[in-house]
């Protein structure tokens, strides 16, 4: 049998082509110095891969000639095998790869198929838009903190996306670790609750267009006046000072005293107590939505801040400890050397929010236990409630055949659901204000019973006048006298920015103030 030779038996097993008949195969005892120049080739066809799968009819009949073989470069690339290369060198010859048909030599092979498309034309017309909504230079201008406010608000958003953008992930320097979830409240707790996190938080441009603009200003300058008078001693007094090695929140303030702000809302008395240069405040609502816009407004409070702390809790039926840790609360018993609690509280403040508590006495002794236990011998309580003896004078006056027993103006409607029964506790009524309260319910607070109660809880009352009565005591005070100008109570000439329906509104309010034994 003859020695085994791959390329000539690859060379004998090629299909025959049909330009000549097959010639009868070598004898066995034969030897080929070459297959490429044996007579057996003639008709025979290259075996290249891609000639056998798209059946090309054969090449045209080129000369033997051995030098035109030897600078054909055609056929030498249509070749399967090159000798030289196939026997010593197992690398592919540079010219094809016979791993795979390549798509160059397919699309070659088949010419149905159309060229490819040709190349798209630059243009050369430059990007010079004639048209601009802004200025070029206003592109890359960031929004002021002012703009970032105003577009905060929910007209230019919609409600839903405001809540949404309101509940960001607290840090834990401000919401500790076993702050209880948010749950949906129900009943009268529930629409009070709606009610306030519905609420926008205008900015300062947006409140000057208020239509009780002049009713708003008053009722700050009257929780002024209680801040200046009963506020503001105990704050100086307080042994809660600034730390040179800073305190809570890595703030540095010179502020001395600490304050509660039990039903802070939104945190419109946020800059009283900058003002007041207090050194820290804790910050409470019911209200989750307005905690968050309270939180927002500290933060961009200007010059050095106080430190502070937010959460949201229903005061009325759930202890502070429950949002707060004891660093946080503090106490008046402190041990002066643990070190276990912080400073209690010098500053308690309630501002038309109290009465809520007093749909039940449980939840009035809840309110009274949250706000006595953490502040302070010596301490004050302040706040607003509704005048209880004006509204049930008021509903007396109605007539006895009225079909609704509801009064008020312009500005404000108070409705009763009832006019002879007048518990202690639930007397509730229904309330709107004009641009700030959309007919919510509220509770009588029957000011001799909360004088006793308070009592039992170690708190005295100093101070108790209406509105109107707080402005007469106070309006030629050598320093509350110019603040009503400065807040716009009042123009330079004494001239009121309130009218009368305004003026009738605000009395329906007494502001008061206690003291901790």
């Amino acid at each position: 049998m003859p020695a085994f030779d791959p390329v000539r038996d690859a060379v004998l097993n090629s299909p025959i082509g049909q330009t000549a008949p097959m010639l009868p195969l070598p004898s066995p005892s034969s030897t080929l110095s070459s297959p490429l120049a044996s007579p057996s080739l003639a008709g025979r066809r290259a075996t290249d891969l891609s000639v056998l799968l798209n059946s090309d009819p054969p090449p045209p009949q080129r000369s033997s000639s051995l030098s035109h073989l030897l600078h054909d470069d055609q056929l030498t690339a249509s070749l399967p095998f090159s000798r030289s290369k196939s026997l010593f060198s197992s690398s592919p010859s540079p010219t094809r790869d016979r791993s795979r048909p390549s798509s160059s030599s397919s699309c070659t092979a088949n010419p149905s198929m159309p060229p490819p498309p040709p190349p798209p034309a630059q243009s050369t017309v430059p990007y010079n838009p004639r048209v601009r909504i802004t200025p070029p230079t206003s592109v890359m201008i960031p929004l002021s903190p002012a703009e970032l406010e105003t577009f905060k608000d929910y007209r230019y958003r919609g409600r839903g996306s405001a809540q949404l953008a309101n509940t960001k992930k607290r840090k834990l320097s401000e919401e500790p670790p076993d702050q209880p979830p948010a749950k949906k409240l129900a009943g009268d707790v529930g629409v009070v609750v709606e009610h306030y996190n519905s609420r926008p938080d205008v900015g300062v441009v947006q409140r000057l267009e208020s239509p009780i603009i002049g009713l708003k200003n008053f009722n700050n300058w009257v929780k002024s006046v209680l801040i200046t008078k009963f506020a503001h001693p105990v704050l100086a007094a307080s042994k809660s000072r600034h730390n040179p090695n800073g305190h809570r929140g890595g703030l540095r303030n010179p502020g001395a005293g600490k304050v509660l702000d039990m039903g802070c809302g939104k945190g419109g008395d946020m800059s009283k107590w900058s003002k007041a240069r207090v050194k820290e405040l804790v910050g409470v609502d019911i209200a989750a939505v307005s905690v968050d816009q309270a939180r927002s407004r500290w933060q961009t409070l200007r010059g050095p801040r106080f430190a502070a702390t937010f959460a949201a809790l229903d005061c009325y039926t759930q202890p502070l400890t429950r949002a707060f840790p004891p660093d946080v609360l503090g106490t008046d018993e402190y041990d002066g050397g643990a070190g276990l609690t912080g400073d209690p509280f010098d500053v308690v403040s309630m501002q038309f929010c109290m009465h809520y508590a007093f749909e039940t006495e449980e939840k009035t002794r809840c309110m009274l236990e949250n706000v006595s236990r953490y502040l302070r011998k010596g301490g004050v309580f302040i706040g607003t409630v509704p005048n209880a003896e004006l509204l049930l004078q008021q509903l007396d006056e109605l007539p006895q055949d009225a079909e609704e027993l509801s009064f008020g103006n312009s500005v404000y409607q108070i409705r009763f659901e009832q006019r002879h029964e007048r518990p202690i506790f639930g007397h509730k009524y229904w309330f709107y204000l004009r641009d700030a309260v959309d007919d919510v319910p509220e509770y009588i607070v029957h000011w001799d019973n909360f004088v006793e109660m308070a009592a039992e809880y170690g708190l005295n009352v100093l101070y108790k006048e209406d509105f109107h009565t707080v402005f007469s005591q106070h309006e030629q005070d050598p320093e509350l006298g110019p603040l009503m100008i400065r807040m716009k109570v009042v123009d330079a000439n004494g001239e009121s920015s309130m009218d009368e329906d305004q003026w009738e509104a605000a009395n329906i309010y007494v502001a008061f103030a206690f003291e901790k034994r």
